[in-house]
């Protein structure tokens, strides 16, 4: 059922790719050649020199764009099914795919010497190729979605065993109805037999389950065992690929393994890393590091003179140093000197380390409380960062006591203590800053430990600038 409709799909997708990537070219050449003349056009793209050929002199080379371009579209996982693929991610590949093509048009019109062939068109094709590429997949799948949320184009399920996994299954399924799954019901030996989750009722006992496979054409299943009665699983995977059926393993343990864990090949043997931390790798670590470095050393630079001002006014505003010093605790569990610019009188230390700033705190001076509200007393810890306690972009680090309280009273805290801390977070874009939810803000900093890359930290920053600095939550 959904296989064959599967692959009629992507005939057409493929179809469609072709004839959206020559009407670019197309496109392209009319407005270099025609549209573009003594027009703004002509100034973004920098179109230089006279060419008189008409679009039939660049037949083949739009033949071969064509091939080659169809090929980086299904490297870069374009033709996936797109029922649980986000269409962010979609629109990345699709970039990744159109640059990689500029880059190989680039390297062949030097290596071959192509005639006639001006590098504006060449960049006019791949950019107007894109902004096509988008529109036609956002159509696709508007109508894609569409048609699963009417009923039609669906894929059918069944679930054996309930547990946590299979409710939070079920949940997923109906808060997303344009992924198009219908499921038919469970099979499990544990709940009564008028048994019902949001609509889905049991259907049968564990061992009817081959029968049912035998007499009833389903897309796929999907194994939801609890945990006690994993010592089923290889006897219903048996029974499941018999059956022809694609089958999923969705775990009971899915609340403490991260959303993509890795398996590595020990001779033969599989075995699964429970998180997945982008960071371990020496290269992205070496790439984090460096821009923090450069970048740290640039704020620092420019910001010098802010810096000065700030610390004058502090000291103005009432006795004690210009800095305040407090004990953090940061990459590998080590404790480190975080520096902000001194926000309240001088305190004493022991006080201090066990408190938390409440509202309306006698000990924020006046000028403590806009710079905190402005997130003006972070500025030095752009030195923390050049140091290596810190980075740009992490989970923001802790004082030692409260550590201690929350590894005990909140699963998976000590993680973000994997990867360095940061002057700013996801945690912290996202409107978790001062006194928030201390769960919402470690399952964000989960989420940035497992999906971290350069592009999430530079969105990061660009977030923080524009919605990051104020804030409402400080005291």
């Amino acid at each position: 059922m959904i296989k064959q409709n599967q692959a009629y799909l992507n005939r057409l997708h493929i179809f469609i790719d072709a004839v959206c990537i020559y009407l670019s070219a197309f496109l392209s050449h009319k407005i270099r050649f025609e549209w573009g003349k003594d027009s703004w056009i002509s100034k973004l793209f920098f179109f230089v020199g006279k060419y008189e050929l008409g679009f039939s002199y660049y037949q083949k080379t739009v033949i071969i764009t064509i091939i080659i371009l169809l090929l980086l579209y299904t490297f870069f996982g374009l033709y996936t099914p797109k029922r649980y693929q986000r269409g962010s991610r979609e629109i990345v590949n699709l970039l990744k795919a159109n640059l990689a093509g500029l880059g190989i048009g680039s390297v062949a019109i030097v290596l071959t010497k192509l005639q006639n062939f001006p590098r504006s068109l060449l960049l006019l094709f791949f950019s107007v190729n894109f902004i096509i590429g988008v529109l036609s997949r956002f159509t696709i799948r508007k109508v894609l979605n569409s048609t699963r949320e009417s009923g039609r184009n669906l894929k059918h399920v069944v679930l054996v065993g309930f547990s946590t996994s299979a409710a939070a299954y079920i949940d997923r399924i109906k808060a997303n109805p344009h992924w198009g799954l219908y499921i038919h019901g469970i099979f499990d030996d544990t709940i009564s037999d008028n048994f019902e989750y949001r609509g889905i009722k049991k259907i049968g006992l564990l061992n009817e389950l081959e029968d049912y496979l035998s007499q009833t054409p389903l897309d796929e299943v999907a194994i939801t065992l609890n945990l006690d009665e994993y010592e089923k699983l290889e006897k219903l995977v048996a029974i499941c690929e018999k059956s022809g059926v694609h089958t999923k393993f969705v775990p009971d343990y899915y609340n403490f393994i991260s959303t993509n864990p890795y398996t590595e090949d020990l001779d033969g043997l599989p075995v699964i890393n429970i998180r997945n931390v982008p960071l371990t790798n020496v290269v992205n670590r070496i790439a984090k590091r460096t821009i923090d470095i450069i970048g740290s050393a640039c704020a620092l630079i420019i910001l010098a003179v802010p810096m000065l001002i700030i610390a004058l006014l502090v000291k103005r505003s009432s006795p004690g140093p210009v800095f305040f010093a407090q004990e953090r605790v940061g990459l590998g569990n080590k404790p480190f000197k975080m520096y902000k610019f001194r926000s309240m009188g001088v305190q004493d230390p022991k006080k201090e380390a066990t408190q938390w700033t409440r509202p309306n705190d006698p000990r924020v001076t006046p000028f403590g409380k806009f710079i905190r509200h402005t997130s003006l007393d972070e500025l030095p810890q752009f030195y923390n960062v050049l140091r290596g306690d810190m980075s740009l972009v992490g989970p923001r680090p802790e004082r030692p006591l409260f550590v201690e309280k929350f590894k005990e009273e909140i699963p998976r805290y000590m993680i973000k203590h994997q990867v360095r801390p940061g002057i700013t977070g996801w945690a912290q874009v996202n409107g978790f800053r001062g006194d928030t939810s201390i769960r919402g803000r470690i399952e964000h900093d989960l989420y940035y430990i497992e999906n971290w890359t350069l592009s999430l930290d530079f969105k990061i920053l660009f977030l923080t600038v524009f919605k990051g600095f104020i804030n409402k939550n400080a005291y």
